[in-house]
């Protein structure tokens, strides 16, 4: 493992994109090679077991390819696995839920925050226990929001069914007077505009870019950033179908995504 080895990156499907995009923004030299589990979308009603085995199978994989650390661009991954295999692999880990934590907590000033998320997220309360680690006054208040994910996996990022589902899941945040959304899956980015009319003025908050400079500095600490100012060598493999992946990824990154693999993994 060294500088010049790639950053792993994955997710469920084409949710990671979106951190993917505050990556290149952040570490535009930074080699990476991104994984969308595509064939075991979505992750949000999967049990933890089935989870653990996906992490672990994808991490084998990672490890296999020598990359020197991983960022985990996956709500329920960073919920509901990371905390039980960051300490198995000799690599840095970083996820998603304690980077949105800090972000709302510095956001808030009613200490009132809504998390938007998958169900398995969402039972986990890992979003609640971050939050309420950095400032034990906070109320959060969680919402399952199981069709966000198949929408974005089908492109649909307007219209009426979409609509629907987003006033269903934010109305009871707004209830509750938060002043502060942490889109707690990264596949929810890409409904942005039609959340953001529905919540006015209160703050909604993508962990991404908290996260890709944790990992920033992690890799800087450990004398891992890449010395070479070229553009970043990307690879985009998935489990699933590359066809709608490439597809749907290409209206959030446009043509960084050259080729899309389908490969299956080994169990870890």
């Amino acid at each position: 493992m060294g500088k010049n080895h790639p950053v792993g990156i994955f997710d469920s499907g084409v949710g990671g994109l979106t951190v993917v995009k505050a990556f290149l923004e952040q570490l535009p030299g930074e080699d990476f090679i991104y994984f969308g589990d595509t064939a075991h979308v979505p992750y949000g009603n999967k049990t933890q077991q089935q989870l653990l085995q996906y992490a672990r199978d994808i991490m084998h994989f990672f490890i296999s390819r020598g990359v020197k650390a991983v960022l985990v661009a996956c709500g329920t991954h960073s919920s509901v696995t990371l905390p039980f295999i960051k300490d198995d692999y000799p690599i840095p880990m970083v996820g998603m839920v304690k980077a949105g934590a800090r972000a709302a907590c510095r956001s808030t000033s009613s200490n009132r925050i809504g998390v938007m998320a998958t169900q398995a997220t969402v039972n986990s309360h890992a979003y609640s226990r971050a939050i309420r680690d950095i400032n034990h006054t906070c109320q959060v208040f969680e919402v399952a929001c199981p069709r966000f994910v198949p929408l974005v996996e089908a492109g649909q990022l307007v219209g009426e069914e979409l609509e629907m589902a987003a006033r269903q899941y934010t109305l009871p945040l707004l209830q509750e007077n938060i002043d502060t959304l942490v889109l707690g899956c990264t596949h929810y980015p890409f409904l942005s505009p039609v959340i953001a009319e529905l919540i006015g003025e209160v703050c909604l908050l993508d962990p991404a870019t908290e996260a890709v400079a944790e990992l920033k500095a992690i890799l800087a600490g450990n004398n891992l950033l890449k010395d070479s100012d070229s553009n970043s060598q990307a690879e985009f493999l998935v489990s699933g179908d590359e066809a709608s992946f490439a597809r749907v990824g290409r209206r959030l990154l446009g043509q960084v995504i050259n080729e899309v693999k389908s490969i299956t993994l080994a169990h870890g």
